[in-house]
């Protein structure tokens, strides 16, 4: 079969090594080069994999989900709708991360694995909407209806970020207060702040991998679809 006219570059590339380096090189940080947190010892740097990936995840992903889907609903361009779904199944990704290391992290903080409080609870039901938003787009097979269903979707989804956000000062729970974004100065050492951001750097590292091999991935998808449908 003679090539696809307009085919994409490979799904993987310099990006995702620099990421996987990146994350490598936190984690070595993190477990021999930065000190133990006085209360809780070891257990405290799975702060640095959970913490950065519920940034990413939350803040990032599903910030960019709403925004690709505004812009979708106004501009109807299938670019945004395709970067609104890459960031989606990364975003679900990562928050797949923060559901699986709060358990780890709680266990031997708080005695148990799971409890429903706010912020473990919304951020459950974000990753179970999260998951709702690819049955979705797998689930309508003409291409502009399923855009704009999963565009209302992926608005929605992105509210619940605020709400998760703000748990912690609306309701009580366990989980604790935040550390870094808050109002006065952020309560953490100086090495484990260096530690945190490099991880906040490589975990962001990964995320634009990420989307940017799904991206092409779904730009792929769209260009065989097409030359079966006789398009190109």
């Amino acid at each position: 079969m003679p090539p696809l006219r307009d085919e994409p570059r490979p799904i993987f590339d310099w990006l995702f090594a620099v990421a996987v380096l990146a994350v490598a090189a936190t984690y070595v940080r993190a477990i021999y080069f930065t000190p133990l947190e006085a209360a809780q010892g070891p257990a405290q740097k799975i702060l640095y994999v959970h913490a950065t990936a519920a940034f990413v995840g939350l803040y990032l992903c599903f910030g960019l989900v709403a925004v690709a889907s505004l812009l979708y609903l106004w501009l109807k361009d299938e670019k945004l709708d395709r970067a609104a779904a890459a960031a989606a199944e990364v975003g679900v990704v990562f928050t797949t991360v923060v559901l699986c290391t709060g358990p780890l992290w709680g266990k031997p903080i708080w005695g148990a694995w799971w409890t429903w409080d706010a912020r473990l609870t919304l951020t459950l039901f974000l990753w179970f909407v999260g998951v709702g938003y690819i049955i979705l787009r797998g689930a309508v097979e003409e291409p502009q209806m399923r855009a704009r269903f999963s565009a209302v979707l992926g608005i929605l989804a992105a509210l619940l970020v605020p709400f998760i956000h703000l748990s912690v000062y609306l309701f009580r729970t366990l989980h604790p207060m935040p550390i870094l974004l808050k109002p006065s100065a952020p309560s953490m050492p100086g090495e484990m702040q260096l530690t945190f951001f490099m991880a906040f750097v490589a975990f962001t590292l990964l995320f634009a991998a990420f989307l940017r091999a799904r991206y092409r991935l779904a730009v792929r998808a769209d260009l065989l679809a097409a030359r079966e449908e006789g398009l190109l």
